[in-house]
């Protein structure tokens, strides 16, 4: 256990003290469940899409720097966005001084959507159908939206991509409506609730 404590994420962030709240997602979000999640920099090299569901085995942290290499011009610059990740941490920590990915988890379980809406085509007609999200779908999803809210503020903004992952996480971590993540999440489930 005490070669367990040693590992820290960027050699500042402790995984022992980060609570899961949802239990639902647990086995969704690698932390602790398995030693080798204990990571020391969010690039492991894995083959998380080698298999369906093996990408609920890569650290959280390594699926939101994977997320921020969107849009061509990122494509493949994975240092690039584990360093955007490492300076949205120490703002995180700096603003809130809580543990970074404790507010990541935060996030992430707040900004997944419960209810969906699916296209159901009968007799010609196409109808819309509420459904409920399976786990993985809410973390696809929720870190889908952080990454794209953190984008949008950044384009065209004097802010830095890494000030806005860190306002992104922030607010939908206290479930606050200035969050991309968070509005689109109510939008979804809204929609959801009137096709039910």
């Amino acid at each position: 256990m005490s070669e367990q404590a040693d590992v820290q994420l960027f050699k500042k962030w402790s995984f022992e003290d980060v609570v899961v709240s949802d239990i639902s997602l647990e086995d969704y979000l690698a932390l602790k469940q398995k030693f080798r999640f204990y990571t020391y920099l969010p690039h492991t090299g894995g083959r998380y899409h080698a298999k369906p569901f093996r990408k609920s085995q890569c650290p959280i942290v390594e699926r939101l720097a994977n997320a921020l290499m969107r849009k061509g011009r990122n494509n493949g610059k994975k240092l690039l966005a584990v360093r955007i990740v490492e300076h949205a941490f120490e703002i995180i920590h700096l603003l809130t001084d809580l543990n970074p990915i404790q507010v990541l988890v935060d996030a992430v379980i707040n900004s997944g959507p419960r209810e969906d809406s699916t296209r159901i085509g009968r007799a010609g007609t196409v109808r819309r159908q509420a459904v409920d999200v399976s786990p993985i779908r809410r973390v696809n999803q929720a870190l889908y939206l952080l990454c794209t809210g953190a984008r949008q503020s950044a384009f065209r903004n004097v802010k830095t991509i890494a000030e806005c992952l860190a306002d992104e996480l922030i607010n939908a971590s206290r479930g606050s409506s200035n969050s991309f993540a968070i509005k689109k999440k109510d939008e979804l489930e809204r929609v959801a609730k009137s096709n039910r």
